[in-house]
């Protein structure tokens, strides 16, 4: 096992904002790539300041910003630019998520970068893509679900529709764009000698995890539509309460799992019965089977019902707080929770961080460091620092 990541050499540069690009050069940070993140002289990136409990920069930041060096310059000014440009020329990816056309208007397009680095990589992100007729509307992960058709069927029936308490949109656009810079750069090794370009829309993003929708549609005019805890089309597979009033999620849709969950809760007759033999049969008595398991967990604690189903190799699990998770021996286990001494306010604390994803047996991802300060590493990375910081 070596310390250094699969990505050390690769230099990114990430002109970044928010959560998307910010969380595609983390990724690659965390493998050991060199990722040099561009801010804005005196504010920085907006997100030094969400969800900002106390001291002058977020939690958020320190996690979405760990590994990677941070750098002020102001890429409206020809001083800045030209610092940026600089250091486009010895990179091998440059991260973007600003709306289309900008950096087109600051002289700092794909023709202009590639120009002086021919093999760069360019990962492009915004709400709509670079092209097409919304190609110029601003775009927020939370438009992004709407319009990438996730938001109409969050929720239960005939309620509003909800999101989810995370940044989703973001992050998935940001694997991807991590997927699309790894396949620039393999792209290379074929001898290419123009440099990829990679335009990641957050919509679609979206759009690619909703499985089957249009075709379904297209074929059978089948319109899905909100369910709440259940899955549509799948069956048992829900969310169900237990006699302490706590929650536990059972997926039971495979063949030989659902007959398992039928002997495991008593019901037998169900497991042998053969309008039940494959998913499509179960989904025609989907309500029928979550009253059954329903009832079942209604007479068990949480702790019973998932001792009794893991024992049957039923997949469920209970729906953990933040509280269950800072003390979950397998999220110990695995490496999940890790320690970082961080400065907030006047004073360092210890504090637990999310740990590596991906696991790599060979050169696993570390945590070098945590988010920087705002230009931290201007004297190293800008021999000439811009009088904007």
């Amino acid at each position: 096992m070596t310390g250094r990541g699969p990505l050390a050499g690769i230099r990114v540069i990430e002109l970044g904002n928010f959560i998307a690009a910010p969380t595609a050069g983390r990724l690659l940070a965390d493998f050991g790539a060199e990722v040099i993140k561009v801010e804005r002289p005196g504010t920085g990136d907006e997100l030094r300041r969400w969800r900002l409990h106390e001291g002058v920069t977020s939690l958020l930041f320190r996690t979405l910003g760990r590994n990677k060096k941070s750098i002020t310059a102001d890429l409206a000014s020809p001083a800045g630019r030209e610092a940026v440009c600089r250091l486009v020329r010895n990179a091998d990816v440059l991260l973007e998520n600003f709306r289309p056309g900008t950096l087109e208007k600051w002289g700092l397009g794909p023709d202009e970068l590639q120009r002086g680095n021919p093999a760069l990589v360019i990962v492009r992100i915004s709400g709509y893509g670079q092209t097409g007729p919304y190609r110029d509307r601003p775009g927020f992960g939370g438009v992004a679900e709407a319009i990438g058709g996730l938001r109409a069927l969050t929720g239960c029936p005939g309620q509003p529709p909800v999101r989810v308490g995370v940044s989703l949109a973001d992050s998935v656009a940001g694997l991807y764009a991590v997927i699309g810079a790894l396949m620039g750069l393999l792209e290379r090794r074929s001898g290419e000698v123009h440099g990829e370009v990679v335009d990641v829309a957050l919509y679609e993003a979206v759009y690619s995890l909703m499985e089957s929708l249009v075709p379904d549609y297209d074929a059978f005019g089948a319109v899905r539509e909100p369910a709440g805890a259940s899955l549509p089309g799948i069956a048992p597979s829900g969310t169900y309460r237990c006699a302490d009033g706590k929650y536990l999620v059972v997926s039971g849709n495979g063949d030989a799992i659902f007959a398992r969950l039928m002997r495991a809760v008593g019901r037998a007759d169900l497991a042998d019965d053969r309008r039940m033999a494959d998913n499509h049969g179960r989904v025609q008595h989907a309500h029928e089977l979550d009253a059954v398991i329903g009832e079942w967990t209604a007479r068990h604690t949480l702790d019973e019902a998932s001792t009794l189903l893991a024992e049957a190799a039923v997949p469920c699990g209970p729906i953990l707080t933040v509280e269950d998770i800072v003390h979950d021996p397998h999220y110990t286990a695995r490496g999940m929770h890790e320690h970082h001494t961080v400065r907030i306010g006047q004073s360092k604390r210890d504090v637990l961080f999310p740990g590596i994803v991906p696991k790599l047996r060979n050169r696993p991802g570390r945590t070098r460091w945590l988010g920087p300060e705002l230009g931290e590493h201007n004297t190293e990375l800008l021999p000439t620092p811009a009088k904007e910081n």
